[in-house]
């Protein structure tokens, strides 16, 4: 199984957390990382996006359907996510587009076991590989890709 972990962009300031909407520097960073992501999306693919409207309007630069689950928030858990993901025996890879420090903490759990404060940049995407075996337990968890926006041109 794959498993990508998307944060939104870059979002404006406001205080009403879940309307906050992208900047203009956040939709040129969407754009890049969509631009990179979308051609390697191959086979069966589930989105999860988060309701905050920074979420969605990142995932809407995959022109792509999606899922908007409100189990994603941002103050979701990394349970929470990989409940969502249905991780690590979904037979779709699963995206989900989402926040910090959720992002960061799962990330960490996934490389060393401990759900460690672990910092993931705006835009940025970190992409993990999950090998099941008999008793569907991850038996290997391989980081595949960190991808900024800075570098997904």
């Amino acid at each position: 199984m794959e498993l990508v972990l998307w944060r939104h962009a870059d979002a404006e300031d406001g205080l009403v957390d879940m309307k906050r909407a992208l900047t203009d520097k956040g939709r040129r960073q969407a754009a890049r990382v969509a631009k990179w992501l979308r051609p390697r999306m191959e086979d069966k693919w589930e989105i999860l996006v988060s309701p905050a409207l920074r979420a969605r309007q990142t995932a809407d630069a995959l022109d792509l359907e999606y899922d908007v689950r409100i189990p994603l928030g941002p103050s979701a858990s990394e349970d929470a996510l990989l409940r969502e993901a249905k991780w690590p025996a979904n037979a779709r890879n699963v995206l989900i587009v989402g926040h910090q420090p959720t992002l960061g903490r799962l990330a960490s759990r996934l490389l060393t076991g401990r759900a460690d404060d672990l910092a993931v940049k705006k835009g940025a995407l970190w992409w993990f590989t999950g090998k099941v075996d008999r008793q569907a337990r991850v038996s290997e968890c391989l980081l595949r890709a960190v991808i900024g926006p800075d570098f997904a041109d």
